[in-house]
């Protein structure tokens, strides 16, 4: 999502104040994705994969435009996630509606037509299987299990979960949601950051967002500190010199930590259209620059599965 098209805000405190969060705007959130993977593809190395990728955010889209109305918290178990700080719509433990795989199968139809290859036999086994498995395919997706059999599958599992957990965050319709005791995991469902987003306009200019791999939802953390361990010392950025096609050092970098070693992507929208999933994935390379630099991924970029 660009600078110029932001979402909804849900202030939490006066409106004095920066917004906490930054709920997902159904409307256009995967189409403005999609966008953006075609417009990194052009020129890049990796363009098939990337156009690839963005015929499965437009058929997420599609996805979440049909999603029928979900069973959300009342205003009592509202108030007591509020209470106890927990996320309202847990990754791990929200009841998943039959919905969910609706989405799959109409990502699945959507974009096996023109998939390579190689994605179009995983699409093929995937619509093949029964619900006992793509049930446990989610649950390995939802608890970041992402390694072994049938990991080229997860991508796809992982596209229709977004779907379901962004419509929920966006109808969700509170004014209010509270922060985390561990303010590096989403508030709305408790999953880890893709990556982190600087917003350059508007009530959240200079800004620092991090936006959640799951519900799409963004909260707020202060800048030159580590989402993983909290660290504010010894936090360094990283970046790509040259990169045919690929966003330059002022768009996308990574923000290192030396206390817990591990690293997260920051994209300005400040300064450039980004969209912290595709641009994530189209700086690979510089996840290997810095995982050559003994680092680790702090959260993961569920359309890229590390064991596919």
């Amino acid at each position: 999502m660009s600078a110029s098209a932001q979402a909804p805000i849900i202030p939490i405190k006066s409106s004095s104040e920066p917004p906490h969060v930054i709920a997902p705007d159904a409307e256009s959130l995967f189409s403005q994705r999609a966008l953006r993977f075609e417009q990194l593809a052009e020129g890049h190395s990796l363009g098939d994969w990337l156009r690839f990728l963005g015929a499965i955010s437009r058929a997420q889209h599609e996805a979440l435009q049909v999603m029928p109305a979900l069973d959300l918290p009342d205003a009592a178990r509202m108030g007591v996630a509020r209470e106890h700080r927990m996320p309202p719509l847990p990754a791990q433990s929200w009841p998943r509606p039959a919905a969910w795989r609706d989405s799959l199968s109409l990502i699945v139809a959507a974009v096996a037509r023109d998939a390579p290859d190689m994605a179009r036999d995983d699409l093929a086994r995937l619509a093949a299987y029964d619900t006992e498995r793509i049930e446990a395919l989610a649950e390995r997706v939802l608890h970041t299990e992402l390694y072994g059999p049938d990991a080229a599958l997860l991508p796809y599992v992982g596209a229709a979960l977004q779907v379901l957990w962004t419509a929920g965050a966006a109808r969700l319709g509170v004014a209010e949601i509270a922060a985390l005791d561990v303010p590096g995991v989403c508030p709305c469902c408790g999953f880890l950051p893709v990556a982190s987003v600087v917003r350059g306009a508007g009530e959240v200019g200079n800004l620092r967002y991090l936006h959640c791999a799951l519900c799409n939802t963004e909260w707020n953390l202060v800048r030159v500190k580590c989402s993983a361990c909290d660290a504010t010392e010894g936090i360094g950025f990283r970046y790509l010199e040259t990169g045919t096609g690929q966003p330059g050092p002022d768009a996308v970098r990574a923000e290192t930590c030396e206390a817990c070693k591990s690293y997260l992507k920051i994209v300005y929208a400040e300064k450039a259209p980004v969209d912290p999933v595709a641009d994530d994935l189209a700086t690979l390379a510089l996840d290997i620059l810095v995982d050559e630099a003994g680092y680790s991924r702090s959260g993961p970029n569920l359309l890229l599965v590390p064991g596919g």
